[in-house]
């Protein structure tokens, strides 16, 4: 029997970490895929063909890019543009580009785990977008959101993209956004990207490419746990799988033992012992349509003002306000 409480944890990473290895069945968050190495694997993926969801983003924000700015200023005044996880900003450049080009009066507030990230992203706009105000954030989004929440009075419009509510289950998504939800102020607007439920192969294939990158941003979190806690697991003794329910739109993320094995973790001080095609369960990626988009809004005390979809409406971006 694990006793959680007997062993002093300097991080939030070492908890979970050994919460996770020492829970049945295993799990370990994808949060963890992100450090300087999962950044650029990352940024690999969204460049694959098969991984749609990224063209698919940057296309409605290319192709509503007056509409969805035009949202943005409806009432005028100073508002404060704050991006949930902000990674490159590569699509959020598109809108920052035409705000900034016509006179909106705006500051730029990218929140991301990633303190690397968020020195990419400074770097980048001071270089390709210098008349856009920065304010970067690092930490969770609502410790970060809190600070801002208390530091400002102005309007917000809130960017969380790439389908990010995704990793959430729907229970913990409704959480999340009664969170964002307490946040926000009469005319604050949620502006949401969201995968839609589509063909289940096209789903498998952007999740499992055959290059196997995605296998290498999955098991990155085994590399982690290896430099940062002194583990000793064999990556290549992990098989990455991937599977896709269409009735409930879950795609979940395995990383599958190839064998009997007992994984060291130094920092810890404790051995994880793994039987034959034993799994860990490392991410959800949740797919949605309307009626769910709907059910959630209505949960978390939110109501859809409208949508945008790309041409070949693989994806949406719903614009959600407080519901009175």
């Amino acid at each position: 029997m694990h006793r959680h409480t007997a062993i002093r944890f300097e991080t939030l990473f070492e908890e979970e970490v050994y919460k996770g290895l020492t829970d049945f069945p295993k799990h370990l968050s994808s949060k963890y895929f992100y450090d300087e190495k999962g950044d650029k694997l990352f940024q690999d993926i969204m460049a694959m063909p098969e991984y749609y969801l990224t063209d698919a983003e940057f296309s409605i924000f290319e192709n509503h890019t007056e509409e969805i700015t035009t949202l943005f200023r409806k009432q005028g005044g100073h508002f404060n543009l704050i991006e949930l996880g902000a990674g490159d900003g590569k699509k959020t450049k598109i809108l920052l580009n035409h705000l900034s080009q016509n006179g909106a009066d705006f500051t730029y507030q990218p929140i991301d785990i990633s303190q690397n990230v968020l020195n990419g992203l400074k770097a980048s706009l001071a270089k390709e977008l210098p008349d856009v105000p920065i304010q970067t954030k690092q930490g969770t989004y609502f410790e970060a959101l809190n600070e801002l929440n208390g530091s400002n009075t102005s309007r917000k419009v809130i960017l969380f993209l790439g389908s990010n509510i995704g990793n959430l289950l729907h229970d913990q998504a409704i959480e999340f956004l009664k969170q964002v939800r307490a946040l926000m102020q009469e005319e604050d607007l949620l502006f949401l990207g969201v995968d839609q439920k589509k063909n289940p192969q096209t789903i498998l294939d952007a999740y499992n490419d055959k290059t196997g990158i995605t296998a290498a941003f999955n098991k990155n979190i085994l590399s982690r746990i290896n430099a940062e806690l002194g583990g000793d697991f064999d990556v290549d003794q992990f098989l990455h799988w991937e599977v896709y329910d269409p009735e409930s739109g879950t795609a979940k993320s395995y990383l599958v033992s190839k064998k009997e094995q007992t994984v060291t973790i130094g920092k810890l001080d404790f051995q994880a012992e793994f039987g034959p095609w034993e799994t860990i369960h490392t991410e959800i990626s949740q797919k949605y349509d309307d009626r769910i988009i709907m059910w959630l809004a209505e949960k978390s005390g939110l109501q859809v003002e409208t949508e945008f979809t790309d041409s070949k409406k693989l994806y949406k971006n719903y614009v959600l306000r407080k519901a009175y």
